[in-house]
């Protein structure tokens, strides 16, 4: 398909900025394949020692109880591609020189750790502001095809780096791995900083006067504990939100636990080492592009029991590397879960944005993901030691039980069985009833087809971004305006409506 054809199937891929955020949206992601697969071989390479990766992933991942929250408020201060960028250059440093070390001699525990720690400093402040990118790259009507094209991209950045890591680890070191990750995550700085909007923190914007105000007749900003407790405020009063939340604290826990720890251990031992678990990263990583694609054209009615049911079949990860099946049959399991996985996100992230305001998107996205990992660390520190104490295979079967335990419990609230996801059966073409795909529940009529609306959208959209930028121009350069790259500003995310 030409690229003209391309933008007039997806109109949102007309947007520059949100053509460089698909970029970096590649490159990262493989970068983060070939970390996925070098620090477990190459920690069990130095140690031989299931119970030390479990520390050193540990490390990784005990950063995120703290910088979470940290980097929910920098987001909301901050252009979230600024937080991006020192993140991304955090987990260069780590992984860089882990590689570095690995290439040169046997690093000692201490100093894995503390490079997988820094390494994870970068990822806990990374998710809440890519969070709040997003909604200021594009219009509201194209948030689900950004959310699912952008999703896209990253999926298969990450499938791509993690089958060529498998293959160069088993034919060379891990060290080389963790070496070109870092370069990979340097090389998308040039990409972040190109991007023209969003480049005022929401909370130096409009959508911060009533904060401000709150804030006293000084006009100074609110704390960072005050904005803390806003963000805590926010996230409680969903209880679809919290209870989600709750339920991946488990899901997450026991599925790192079992797969990331003991599933290195697993193919080690039975399945080829470490060309199998870059097959088995791979094709889950596949499975997330299929579904991907499926969510371009697909919407579940009861979008939060989607995303409930999806965490229970999580445990089909750790029950195909308990039971040790055929590498292939393992390598479809993880395909199959990666579909429903990425469906499950896609529709996580357009929930969020449509039913979190804007202005305090970041901070609530921190609480999720501070939630969602808070037990990950135990979930690795338990995992080695006891799959050496009552097995592998048992250890994976009791991670299964848990997260299959933990849905079951998140189905008890009402929200979660009921909550349907009318705004999406709008953008899937309710053309015939004249709905406005853009509003949310109680909208009047709209003015005809899906597509008509998007493409109206966009023009809108641009038509705004030329006057603001020609007004702007105006009062600093008596020189006529230059067309810009059609890109909304930092605060045009706040006219969606949010569905309650």
């Amino acid at each position: 398909m030409s690229r003209g054809g391309l933008i007039r199937r997806f109109p949102v891929l007309a947007i520059r900025d949100f053509r460089l955020l698909l970029a970096d949206r590649l490159i990262a992601p493989a970068s983060v394949g070939f970390s996925l697969v070098g620090v477990s071989f190459a920690v069990l390479k130095a140690t031989n020692s299931p119970t030390d990766l479990s520390y050193v992933l540990a490390a990784q991942i005990a950063p995120s109880l703290i910088f979470a929250l940290l980097g929910g408020v920098a987001a909301d201060r901050f252009p979230p591609q600024r937080v991006i960028i020192a993140a991304n250059l955090m987990m260069a440093l780590g992984e860089g020189t882990f590689g570095i070390l690995v290439l040169t001699g046997r690093p000692p525990l201490w100093a894995m750790m503390g490079l997988e720690a820094l390494t994870g400093t970068g990822v806990a402040i990374f998710y809440p502001a890519s969070q709040a990118l997003l909604p200021r790259l594009v219009p509201p009507g194209m948030l689900q095809e950004a959310s699912a094209i952008s999703r896209l991209a990253m999926n298969t950045g990450q499938m791509s780096g993690a089958a060529v890591a498998g293959l160069l680890v088993a034919a060379t070191s891990p060290g080389l791995a963790l070496v070109l990750c870092g370069i990979g995550m340097v090389s998308t700085v040039p990409l972040l900083r190109s991007i023209r909007a969003g480049q005022e923190g929401l909370r130096s914007g409009a959508a911060s006067e009533a904060a401000d105000g709150a804030s006293g007749a000084s006009g100074t900003a609110p704390n960072m504990l005050t904005e803390l407790r806003e963000g805590w405020s926010e996230f409680r009063s969903h209880t679809w939100l919290w209870v989600i939340v709750a339920e991946f604290c488990v899901v997450m826990m026991a599925w790192y636990g079992a797969f990331s720890v003991l599933g290195p251990v697993v193919a080690r031992a039975h399945l080829g080492g470490a060309a199998a678990w870059g097959a088995i990263t791979a094709a889950d990583a596949f499975g997330l592009i299929a579904g991907g694609l499926v969510s371009l054209r697909f919407t579940p009615r009861r979008p939060m029991l989607f995303v409930v049911l999806t965490g229970g079949a999580v445990a089909i990860s750790p029950l195909s590397l308990a039971m040790i099946l055929p590498l292939a049959a393992i390598c479809a399991a993880s395909f199959g879960l990666g579909v429903f996985v990425e469906m499950m996100m896609v529709q996580w992230t357009v929930t969020m944005v449509r039913n979190i305001p804007p202005d305090k998107l970041a901070r609530v996205s921190s609480y999720d993901v501070l939630g969602s990992v808070m037990a990950m660390p135990a979930g690795a520190l338990i995992a080695g030691p006891l799959g050496s104490a009552i097995g592998t295979s048992r250890a994976e079967y009791a991670a299964a039980a848990a997260i299959i335990l933990a849905a079951a419990l998140a189905l008890i609230p009402r929200d979660i069985r009921t909550i349907r996801n009318d705004d999406a059966d709008r953008l899937h073409g309710a053309a015939a009833a004249g709905t406005d795909p853009g509003a949310g529940p109680g909208a009047g009529p709209g003015k005809g087809p899906a597509v008509f609306h998007r493409t109206q959208t966009l023009l809108e959209y641009e038509r705004n971004v030329r006057t603001d930028t020609a007004t702007h121009a105006t009062a600093s350069t008596s020189s006529p305006p230059q067309r810009t790259a059609i890109a909304p500003q930092s605060g045009a995310a706040e006219t969606a409506e949010r569905p309650i």
